[in-house]
């Protein structure tokens, strides 16, 4: 068997990555290509957790637009990420990988409660473990959440998947041709230079916790594989 180079991964999916082309919804030939590519990890004996947001179904910018309390917008974007949890983990476990849903939220008859004992113990086990409802309280993004799990399943690395770009630039590269990409970083120049990768607070628990994260494109169908082994893709994003 081909050695990986990471032991337990936290995969991190926007909801935009899972809506393709029309930005929401969820477009069916993007969830199974994911599970395509997270079984072939799974079957080097990758250890993987998935944090999947929600912003193909709901933003909280939305909510503000209309005059919504942040604290119930937030609370409708975890739902989101249930929905979002649930579709990932049918089209796994279509693929024969045994998945579990754990929630911040508890919703008992969709899904376990979050228990970090628990995940671990799945983890080990080789399920899938997907993470819902994000930290389960307002004002944070499911980019913390990503961080948080990983500090506490004591993940190797954070795999966020991007739609639209295949790693860091310094300037968005729809608009600026002359953008460089970045092939290496540290969390301080991703704060310092305030490249959004993830928001601050995200960066600065991963940084603290020496966590690294590789920011790569999910529309190639085989990265998920390549990052676990190791292969010069995207951006890596270095811990201390």
């Amino acid at each position: 068997m081909t050695t990986a180079r990471y032991r337990r991964i936290v995969l991190k999916l926007s909801g935009e990555a899972l809506s393709g082309k029309a930005g929401f919804g969820l477009e069916p030939s993007i969830i199974q290509s994911v599970s395509r590519q997270v079984k072939e990890v799974a079957e080097l004996g990758v250890e993987i957790a998935v944090v999947v947001g929600g912003g193909n179904i709901w933003r909280g910018k939305v909510g503000s637009e209309m005059g919504m309390d942040r604290a119930n917008a937030d609370y409708m974007g975890m739902l989101a990420t249930v929905m979002n949890s649930l579709a990932l983990q049918d089209s796994l476990e279509n693929q024969g990988i045994p998945t579990r849903v754990q929630t911040s939220i508890e919703m008992r008859q969709v899904a376990e409660p979050y228990i970090r004992r628990k995940a671990i113990r799945h983890l080990e086990k080789k399920r899938v473990v997907i993470f819902a409802a994000g930290t389960g309280n307002p004002y944070f993004s499911t980019d913390t959440t990503a961080a948080l799990r990983a500090a506490e399943v004591e993940a190797d690395v954070i795999l966020m998947a991007k739609n639209n770009v295949d790693g860091v630039y310094t300037d968005d590269p729809k608009i600026n041709e002359d953008a460089k990409k970045y092939d290496e970083l540290s969390y301080m120049d991703v704060l310092n230079e305030g490249l959004g990768v993830m928001d601050s607070t995200a960066s600065s628990l991963c940084m603290d916790n020496d966590i690294d994260l590789l920011v790569f494109s999910i529309t190639e169908e085989g990265n998920i594989k390549k990052a676990v082994m190791g292969e010069n893709i995207g951006t890596i994003v270095r811990g201390k």
